[in-house]
């Protein structure tokens, strides 16, 4: 058992949120050596790194694996969470079999929505386990919220996350995050006339709140002020000395000895090798490949989730329509993109975890 004392310094998971265009992906990017995940190609006249906008559930979470293993980053950030919000609801709905998030049971599909977004979190958190921050810009809205222990109710500003009551992916967010900033314009009440009486807004200087309001959603645990400009300067001291968790590295391998040898008449000549002979056209072995993939390259009328996760995987069309045809859902002979959309969107992409590794089998099972 070990007791520590005193602040340790650690990567933050941090919430930005605030109306569009008020500059969340401009303030996210001044993070520390920062890398996108730009989920609605918000970042396509900015100067940053970017992967690739995912197209499905599994294609992000292997983004954030890929990540965690190669750390090519000291900041990831999900541009934006309510649009990743959004590949977590077709992931549920396809899996399921539905037409919509509200085609479960009273409240069921919200509910597998908190799981997998909770799992989602969980996720990032092992990333910031290993000191990479991790940022989730979002958007914000305007709800009616009425306190249970007051008379009345006002306007606030929320997380643009689960449009239903029933859904908890707008509190899930606020309790993993470690800070919660909201980004507005500040606007000032001035007089138009001598009595007072007539007022009209002006400014709109951009500021930061990072502390709780009835009129927003922020809080942090850093001691900041309650508002400030909207500056990454405001809060670089935070992400300064953050600490990586080196990779735990394999021993490095001895380099073996170099035999060589020698003629018997002059022990002063290496004998170099002879390169193997170069079979010609004639004898070149011919590999044998499904119809459907000759002529190279997938077809491009694959649905994009499919085709990206196939491509990141080098697998070939024939590949999938085998696998496929041994589990008994189509003929070998059916293309892909005659398979029903609900099948590839539930079953090829929703479990492509477990189709690659049929893949992976059947590529050892192989001769050639």
């Amino acid at each position: 058992m070990q007791i520590t004392t005193g602040k340790i310094a650690k990567a933050q998971k941090v919430v930005l949120y605030g109306p569009e265009g008020i500059g969340k992906s401009s303030l996210a990017a001044q993070f520390p050596d920062p890398l996108f995940i730009d989920t609605e190609g918000s970042t396509s006249n900015m100067e940053v790194a970017r992967m690739d906008r995912p197209t499905s559930m599994t294609y992000l979470e292997q983004q954030i694996d890929f990540v965690k293993n190669n750390r090519p980053c000291k900041t990831l950030i999900i541009d934006t969470i309510d649009w990743a919000e959004q590949i977590v609801i077709d992931a549920v709905v396809s899996e399921a079999g539905k037409k919509s998030i509200t085609g479960f049971g009273y409240g069921e599909g919200f509910i597998q929505l908190s799981e997998r977004m909770g799992k989602l979190l969980n996720r990032l958190s092992d990333l910031v386990e290993i000191g990479i921050n991790v940022v989730l810009t979002a958007h914000s809205q305007i709800v009616r919220f009425e306190q249970p222990d007051e008379m009345g109710a006002y306007d606030r500003y929320e997380l643009k996350l689960g449009n239903k009551t029933t859904a908890r992916t707008a509190a899930l967010v606020k309790e993993w995050a470690d800070m919660v900033l909201f980004l507005n314009y500040k606007t000032f009440s001035v007089a138009t006339d001598d009595k007072g009486k007539k007022y009209k807004g002006q400014g709109g200087t951009r500021t930061m709140y990072a502390t709780h309001h009835p009129a927003w959603d922020a809080k942090n645990r850093h001691n900041l002020p309650d508002e400030m400009p909207m500056d990454y300067a405001q809060i670089a001291h935070i992400f300064n000395a953050v600490p990586q968790v080196e990779p735990t590295q394999a021993p490095p391998v001895q380099p073996q000895p170099t035999i060589q040898q020698t003629a018997p008449s002059q022990s002063s000549v290496v004998e170099t090798p002879q390169a193997p002979p170069v079979a010609s056209p004639e004898q070149a072995p011919v590999q044998n490949t499904a119809p459907s993939q000759q002529g190279g390259g997938l077809d491009p009328n694959i649905p994009q989730s499919l085709r990206v996760l196939m491509e990141q995987n080098n697998v070939l069309e024939f590949e999938i329509q085998t696998i496929v045809s041994q589990k008994g859902y189509y003929p070998l002979d059916t293309p892909i993109i005659n398979y029903d959309p609900t099948f590839i969107d539930g079953v090829l992409v929703g479990a492509w975890a477990q189709v690659f590794a049929g893949i992976e089998q059947l590529r050892k099972d192989m001769p050639f």
